[in-house]
């Protein structure tokens, strides 16, 4: 099994902005793909963008334009810088393999995105 660990999320204003952080104590990320998904209440979960190995980066429409994803490999992490949230950007975020979620999920890390 894979330990995700999701981190970063909160409350933040329309506008705003956050950074959120996945690891993973188990698994060294550094020859996968890996991606960003949520999952807000009523719907399914959805890949939102995705880095592969060599920095090559795709994004959903819903995240091209205000989200970034990235990777530190010396610290196994992946990141999504977001910016201009909005209500409908409020959701649970999980981190995992991409494009192809091959991995458990993990608890994720709730952003709320409210005045």
């Amino acid at each position: 099994q894979v330990h995700l660990v999701e981190s970063g999320g909160g409350l933040v204003q329309p506008g705003g902005s956050l950074t959120l952080s996945c690891t993973s104590s188990d698994r060294v990320f550094r020859d996968y793909g890996m991606g960003w998904y949520r999952q807000s209440p009523g719907k399914q979960r959805e890949l939102l963008t995705f880095i592969l190995p060599d920095g090559l980066t795709n994004y959903r429409d819903a995240a091209k334009g205000r989200f970034t994803i990235s990777r530190d490999n010396a610290k196994n992490l992946i990141l999504l810088e977001m910016s201009d949230l909005k209500p409908d950007d409020t959701a649970r975020y999980y981190c995992n393999s991409g494009p192809n979620s091959m991995w458990n999920w993990g608890q994720g890390t709730q952003v709320t995105v409210s005045s």
